[in-house]
């Protein structure tokens, strides 16, 4: 039996799909350079030497650079907003949205700049964005407010974990600001700040976070009046 046929198949299959490349392992590649050498270090060639084929077949999978830079926003934020089935209370989606979020970013701080600065604007993202106002909405927020809660919960977790990056484990035991730092303070002028470090209290960043996040999970359904906004329901 002749194997024309298949042969002509794989010669039309390009070069990507030869390679067996995806936009999903496109993005992940890009993800563990950008994890590796930093964000500087990231060009479609350097991408396509990452995945032993030419510049030009990662085209097939993001058109250009900046959309490179959008999916990688996109990595980040879809994989925090898995966002449980229909009827799962909105605290608890949102508490699991931050904690993911920020181990993510935590995870790959070399892409924060971009999280912080860039749009979330690709279709991967905006379907999960619809998906946490679906949430919110069926739990009573007014669509605005709704809107609001997104949008400032994530400003908040990635402004929290930037912090967190850049003092980072060693700085946080050396250098100014450093609880080795602090030890040096004359007890008599600062009691509290010299006993907060003897004690290690208020030191823990996992701790402040979920800290911060409790109490703007509270004010969330708080419409500034000491009412609720709308009729959110737990």
């Amino acid at each position: 039996m002749s194997s024309g046929g298949g042969t002509e198949v794989a010669r039309k299959r390009t070069r990507g799909e030869r390679a067996g490349l995806s936009r999903d392992s496109v993005l992940d590649a890009a993800l563990e350079l950008v994890d590796r050498d930093g964000l500087g270090a990231l060009t479609m060639r350097g991408l396509g030497a990452e995945l032993g084929v030419e510049a030009m077949t990662l085209y097939h999978y993001v058109p250009n650079k900046q959309a490179l830079l959008d999916g990688l926003v996109e990595r980040v934020f879809t994989g925090a907003l898995p966002w449980a089935e229909d009827g799962c209370p909105w605290r608890a989606s949102l508490r699991a949205y931050a904690e993911t979020l920020r181990t993510t970013l935590l995870r790959h701080p070399g892409v924060l700049p971009l999280v912080a600065g860039r749009p979330a604007v690709t279709p991967g993202t905006l379907h999960a964005v619809e998906r946490a106002l679906r949430t919110l909405r069926a739990a009573g927020f007014p669509l605005g407010r709704a809107l609001d809660v997104v949008n400032s919960l994530s400003v908040f977790v990635v402004g929290h974990a930037a912090a967190e990056a850049a003092v980072g484990p060693v700085n946080k035991t050396a250098g100014p600001g450093s609880t080795t730092d602090l030890a040096r303070l004359d007890p008599a002028e600062f009691p509290l700040i010299s006993e907060a470090v003897r004690s290690g209290e208020g030191v823990d960043d996992a701790a402040r976070f979920r800290f911060a996040l409790d109490a703007l999970l509270s004010g969330f359904a708080d419409d500034g009046r000491g009412g609720r906004a709308g009729t959110p329901t737990e």
